[in-house]
């Protein structure tokens, strides 16, 4: 479980009673977007000819310039964790981070589960000794990436968040 059990109004659009605007609603899908493509590789290593991950991080980017809609992502992103199924290891978690990047665009606090997923593929591809340090370093490489208008509020998600994501921010 990555969504905590009480919704943060903070991501929740402003429409539906939240604060979270569509500007920065959109942000938070494409950083997502970005965090499970820089692990995508350690899906498509594996099942290369199964395109649905990559299309559901092609759909997160569609849906933030209009082109397809929230539903069509979703769906993308469901399809992406279908690929996951049969999976185990970094393959599997390259996939969910790939399916929950799509989400976004219906359910904003899924940012964090594809930041989440994207560090444990790192975690999962490594060797044992160096699995930490290496998700350290994707986790810090995520920050890297994260807007400014949105990095307070990501970087308190992940504090507020870090538990049920299984402490991969401590980074």
């Amino acid at each position: 479980m990555i969504l905590p059990k009480v919704r943060d109004l903070r991501f929740v659009t402003v429409r539906r009673g939240g604060s979270l605007t569509d500007p920065d609603h959109h942000l938070l899908a494409l950083w997502a977007a970005s965090c499970a493509e820089h692990v995508l590789h350690l899906f498509e290593s594996v099942r290369p000819d199964d395109p649905r991950p990559r299309e559901a991080i092609e759909h997160a980017r569609a849906w933030v310039r209009g082109e397809v809609k929230m539903m069509r992502a979703r769906a993308a992103g469901g399809h992406a964790m279908g690929a996951a199924r049969d999976l185990r290891g970094a393959a599997r978690h390259a996939a969910y981070a790939a399916g929950q990047a799509a989400v976004v665009a219906h359910v904003a606090a899924h940012e964090l589960g594809a930041a989440a997923y994207a560090i444990k593929a790192v975690r999962a591809a490594a060797p044992d000794c160096e699995s930490v340090a290496e998700g350290r370093r994707e986790c810090r490489w995520q920050r890297d990436q994260l807007p400014a208008a949105i990095r307070d509020l990501v970087l308190d998600d992940q504090r507020l968040r870090n538990e049920i994501c299984w402490s991969v921010f401590d980074c």
